[in-house]
């Protein structure tokens, strides 16, 4: 893959201009927008324990087609949203289609470069078309198909009661497709400005703020019995062990946080509840068609973007979006 960080907008320097753009059987794209997650504040910050440093960040990604091989299922002009996950397509978890959990993959801004630029070049089948969106809809497809996929993970039910931890952007994204899905659903968090925001525009009218207390109301709404489905979505490893408590007897625990940590349990607890434990990895192309259908239908809130920065903005502005007080539930760099 190519990188091609430009000198002004639509504009290569005389020594750029005598590179190659892209790769024979790749496509160049010019990028519109690129949300900021927790993961990119965690890079910002020098604290991401998966990637070595230096990294250009950005794997939430909007952008248009600027140059396509002959034959391309895409065309210039198109709109696209990126796949980041830039899988090998050749191991076990690939050939069992499974290539969000491929053994040898590459995320754009985490494992290589990624779209905090103005050029990518890259394989078409990492490329989704967005037709009925906006450039803002297309970057925000990746971070719902998380949630997506971890809903999908759930095999969820009409009715079924299921909590969600965490109130961040992934926590929302499980708790609009459990709520497409049928689910009776239940946030918490400790930020109640979180949970009023999922009031208010996810139409989750059960909430539970964090502290003293929680477990009982837990209790209470479920009748004693908890949920028939727990997503983990707080990055917190004591959260994650405590959600074990919540789940009910044949119930499912869907880690969507992943941590550098050990998680620990009840074995006892686990065995007499015969629960089903799963992991959630990233997502699939068939997520990013879900979700692209879920926001041309309008199941998706436009509020979940909050903030934006201009590219230019991002050095000085960029760690603002870390600070709770600022509101932030999702931010978008444009780019183009």
């Amino acid at each position: 893959m190519l990188t091609i960080v430009c000198d002004a907008p639509g504009k290569l320097s005389a020594v750029e201009r005598d590179l190659p753009v892209r790769g024979a059987d790749e496509v160049l794209v010019k990028l519109r927008r690129v949300g900021v997650c927790g993961t990119d504040l965690h890079i910002f910050a020098g604290r991401q324990p998966y990637l070595q440093y230096p990294r250009v960040m950005g794997h939430e990604l909007s952008a248009t087609v600027a140059e396509a091989p002959e034959g391309s299922g895409v065309k210039v002009g198109d709109l696209v949203s990126i796949l980041p996950y830039i899988a090998c397509g050749t191991c076990d978890a690939c050939r069992k289609n499974r290539p969000n959990c491929c053994r040898r993959i590459g995320v754009l801004g985490v494992h290589r470069d990624g779209g905090m630029t103005q050029y990518l070049s890259l394989p078409e089948r990492f490329l989704v078309k967005a037709e009925g969106l906006d450039a803002d809809q297309a970057a925000c497809v990746e971070f719902l198909a998380i949630g997506a996929h971890a809903v999908a993970r759930a095999k969820l039910e009409r009715g079924e009661k299921v909590l969600i931890a965490g109130a961040g952007p992934i926590g929302l994204a499980v708790a609009i497709f459990a709520k497409l899905e049928g689910a009776d659903v239940t946030l918490i968090d400790g930020r109640e400005d979180r949970l009023e925001w999922a009031r208010r525009h996810i139409g989750i009218s059960s909430t539970v703020a964090l502290g003293n207390g929680d477990v009982e109301e837990l209790s209470r709404i479920t009748g004693g019995d908890f949920f028939d489905a727990v997503f983990d979505a707080t990055g917190s490893p004591k959260a994650m062990e405590r959600g074990f408590s919540f789940v009910a007897h044949a119930g499912r625990y869907v880690l969507v946080s992943i941590v550098a940590s050990d998680i620990a349990f009840s074995d006892p607890e686990f065995h007499k509840r015969e629960m089903t434990l799963l992991s959630s990895r990233n997502a699939t192309t068939e997520d990013f068609a879900h979700v692209i259908a879920a926001m041309r239908g309008g199941h998706v809130p436009a509020a979940l973007v909050t903030h934006r920065l201009s590219l230019e903005e991002v050095p000085e502005k960029f760690a603002e979006l870390a600070d709770p007080a600022k509101g932030v539930v999702k931010a978008l760099v444009e780019v183009a």
